[in-house]
């Protein structure tokens, strides 16, 4: 749940430049309601420190290894899901007071100094509720980390290698064959997969992804799957242009 109006979000950093630990600090202590509760330099005390302390979101630098940061993400969300089987199961009068202090585990930003598009999918599917480039502006990363708080999902519109054409069909307008395709690849699927899903050629599912370029715009398939994902409502997305007519 997010932090009852007028507390502060708690936010743990894993980052190992003292430098960007400090820019961190000077942003997020201009603000009422964030506040920086930890640093930590390595996925290992990052670990024990969200398990001990439960802070509101966990920043951590993509440069600590993009396969180790995705494995302590899904420990991040297995960990979760036994704390809500653990809040499902009903307790006897006596164990309200541990029943209460049952809190949920961080929810995960990853950053780095570079991230493409494919990253960025796998990072999402992982169970990253947020993605930022370390170069983006500090209203983006406020928004980014309150989004999260929020219990949402965020990404910086700049991952995105292309952005979708205003001119083109909207996702209503695909086939639902072509629905079906976009679904899947949404879900990380590759193309032979997706054909033995469906039970169709590897070939025909080609013409359906050429298809869905057409109309939606977007070109790569990776952004493609987040175009899906913003288009449903799952992915915000800070646009350059919001950001700026709000200066």
């Amino acid at each position: 749940m997010p932090p009852s109006t007028g507390s502060q979000a708690t936010v743990l950093l894993c980052e190992t430049q003292p430098l960007t630990v400090e820019g961190v600090r000077a942003v997020l202590s201009s603000t009422n309601d964030l506040r920086v509760t930890g640093v930590c330099e390595n996925l290992a005390l990052c670990r024990e420190i969200s398990r001990r302390q439960r802070p509101d979101v966990v920043l951590i630098d993509k440069a600590l290894g993009m396969q180790a940061v995705m494995d302590w993400i899904q420990d991040l969300r297995l960990a979760e899901q036994d704390l809500e089987r653990l809040g499902s199961t009903p307790f006897s009068p006596n164990d309200a007071p541990i029943a209460s202090q049952i809190r949920p585990m961080p929810k995960a930003i990853v950053w780095g100094v570079s991230m493409t598009e494919a990253e960025a999918l796998r990072f999402l599917q992982a169970g990253a509720k947020g993605i930022l480039r370390k170069s983006t502006a500090p209203s983006n990363m406020l928004s980014c980390i309150r989004t999260v708080v929020q219990g949402k999902n965020w990404m910086e519109d700049s991952v995105f290698r292309e952005q979708p054409r205003e001119d083109r069909h909207p996702r209503s307008e695909l086939t639902p064959r072509e629905s079906q395709v976009m679904e899947l690849v949404e879900h990380g699927l590759k193309n032979r997969e997706i054909a033995r899903e469906l039970g169709i050629r590897p070939g025909t599912v080609k013409i359906h992804l050429k298809h869905i370029f057409e109309k939606t715009g977007v070109r790569g398939r990776y952004g493609l799957a987040l175009t899906g994902l913003r288009q449903k409502g799952v992915l915000s997305v800070e646009r350059q242009f919001e950001v700026a007519m709000a200066r």
